[in-house]
């Protein structure tokens, strides 16, 4: 195989990770630093990590761990909740440990009670975050009952996405683990501010893998 037919990744990055916390720590972070030299921390624990305090907290948790390489650099992000202050986006930005902010809708995901109710509650957030160039994650799924599972990401793009991005022009943001075409659509219409993330098996499987020829329930994932 020639050199322009693959691409080699001596010592990759890992732009979406959940390391815990508590004893599984002693098991996510070694395996995660083994092979990765960056990681993006997710900040939904229990309680989550909504201060530059509790993320400088987290990260000395991390970094405790028996045998973690010294190259190892976890990159620290905070939980954006109802409650979450300019003041304390300003004392992100001023950090140098603290790169990002995730924004989950409350009952979405997995330790999500305490994301936010509304979207547009956190206007004044979004704003700072905007001014001091600190990027937003965004778990992109409608929480309400009535929209099928399967459209819960469109219906998010529609309901909240798109105001976001009419009201915050600068904001750069990464849309989270992407599952849809539409998603996709979406963020390359937002052109150089909008990243995404995607994992392996939203880019392999879809919802005839899951279900025809009988139930896969091991192929279900949300979002």
């Amino acid at each position: 195989m020639s050199n322009e037919e693959y691409l080699k990744i001596p010592m990759p990055d890992d732009w979406h990770l959940h390391l815990r916390d508590g004893e599984a720590l002693q098991v996510t972070v070694p395996h995660s630093a083994s092979r990765c030299r960056r990681a993006i921390v997710m900040p939904n624990l229990k309680p989550p990590i909504r201060t530059v305090k509790e993320a400088a907290d987290y990260k000395d948790r991390i970094l405790s761990v028996p045998g973690v390489p010294h190259t190892f650099q976890p990159l620290m992000t905070l939980y954006l909740t109802d409650s979450t202050t300019t003041e304390e986006i300003a004392r992100a930005a001023e950090s140098d440990f603290v790169f990002a902010v995730k924004l989950y809708p409350a009952g979405a995901t997995t330790n999500s009670d305490d994301g936010l109710t509304a979207t547009r509650n956190a206007a004044a957030v979004f704003e700072a975050m905007e001014k001091y160039d600190l990027p937003l994650l965004i778990h992109a799924e409608s929480t309400d009952p009535a929209v099928d599972v399967f459209d819960r990401e469109a219906a998010f793009i529609e309901s909240d996405l798109a105001w976001i991005c009419e009201n915050y022009p600068s904001l750069r943001m990464v849309f989270e683990h992407v599952s849809s075409a539409i998603g996709v659509e979406f963020v390359e219409s937002q052109s150089h501010r909008m990243g995404a993330t995607v994992t392996p098996h939203h880019l392999l499987l879809n919802r005839n893998d899951l279900l025809v020829g009988g139930l896969k329930p091991h192929h279900y994932c949300l979002p």
